[in-house]
């Protein structure tokens, strides 16, 4: 099918797929603000369960699709050149409030404990790249541990929430999660009502990451384009769009917990492409089938997790033009790793 399409057509395609997906996340931030009042899961669970999760299905497609299709690259390259993306859209939200760092008037325990948990799962597919070829069911047991890792990490925040070891210190500047006062329309939509929405605009998003998937897999084959390259430059970004977009729209909105939580939530739950698209993959272990180019990426977004976690426990608060130093070493580290694919990898 994709294959007989005019190359025009394809990047239109592509496009549109992207602005479905775009829109989507336009929508979500509202819902999953309004459950996580309902609910009672606070805008940090919230941003990293309801809307990390919902916001990355595109993604999560894109990286199944092409690892059924045996290219593994493009699944792998999809997942961490992602989390880079959406670690730097948290420095572009940063210049959205003017108040103070970002980092500073959003801080929450929960968003720190989730950045180390982040980092821990980061390291993981390293392990498996340094360890011998090993398979049950053609599935390396790395994926199982970022699973273990994973689900033991929501867990622990929840506990880390609900009963806290220690607290941000309090300034004038720090912005508190509290419920919002829905008006008497907002009200009259059932919290199932929400939820059949929210899912419905996941079912959305995943259609148009299937169709983001293909498109990029033909196109990257048409023009003799790295599938690192696309991965981790097009279909990652595109697919991220709902995070830059639900992000920038909570900080405005002063969700701040909820858009750093959005980030580092969705950033986690993007470990689970990996292990995802390694059960889809039936040729071998997902780990060994890259290459440095795609490790490269998740070098990039260890970095940019340790510089987010290192600022959120610094909580500066003043920067140049009330933008935190952290997001300043995001925004230079994210151009610095796109310029050495380009010049290293080549296209």
């Amino acid at each position: 099918m994709w294959g007989s399409l005019p190359t025009a057509a394809l990047v239109a395609g592509f496009l549109a797929a992207g602005g479905v997906i775009f829109i989507c996340g336009l929508r979500m931030t509202g819902l999953a603000d309004k459950l996580a009042d309902r609910t009672g899961l606070g805008e940090a669970i919230a941003g990293a369960v309801l809307l990390g999760a919902a916001t990355s299905l595109g993604g999560t497609v894109v990286s199944i699709t092409a690892a059924l299709d045996g290219r593994a690259s493009l699944a792998f390259s999809n997942s961490v050149g992602g989390i880079a993306a959406q670690t730097v859209f948290l420095a572009v939200a940063d210049m959205f409030y003017r108040r103070i760092n970002l980092e500073h008037a959003g801080a929450d325990l929960g968003n720190v404990f989730q950045g180390l948990v982040l980092i821990v799962l980061l390291t993981l597919p390293f392990v498996a790249m340094t360890t011998p070829e090993v398979t049950m069911w053609a599935i390396h047991p790395v994926s199982f541990a970022i699973l273990l890792v994973y689900g033991s990490g929501l867990l622990a925040g929840r506990t880390v929430r609900k009963a806290p070891m220690w607290t941000p210190t309090r300034t004038k500047e720090t912005r508190p999660d509290r419920p919002d006062d829905e008006d008497a329309e907002s009200r009259a939509d059932s919290t199932g009502r929400l939820f059949l929405t929210f899912g419905l605009l996941m079912l959305l998003m995943g259609t148009s990451g299937y169709a983001i998937a293909k498109i990029a897999s033909e196109l990257s084959d048409r023009m003799q384009i790295s599938e690192t390259v696309v991965g981790a430059l097009a279909t990652a970004v595109v697919t991220s769009l709902p995070e830059l977009v639900t992000t920038v729209a909570a900080v405005r909105r002063g969700a701040l917990q909820l858009a750093i939580g959005g980030i580092i939530g969705g950033n986690t739950f993007d470990t689970l492409f990996l292990v995802a698209s390694d059960v889809a993959y039936r040729d071998g272990s997902l780990y060994h089938a890259v290459g440095d180019q795609d490790y490269f990426w998740i070098v990039a977004a260890l970095l940019m997790t340790g510089i987010l976690t290192a600022g959120l426990i610094l909580r500066q608060r003043e920067g140049p033009g009330k933008i935190g130093i952290e997001s300043i070493l995001l925004l230079l580290v994210y151009a610095g790793a796109v310029a050495t694919q380009f010049i290293v990898g080549g296209v």
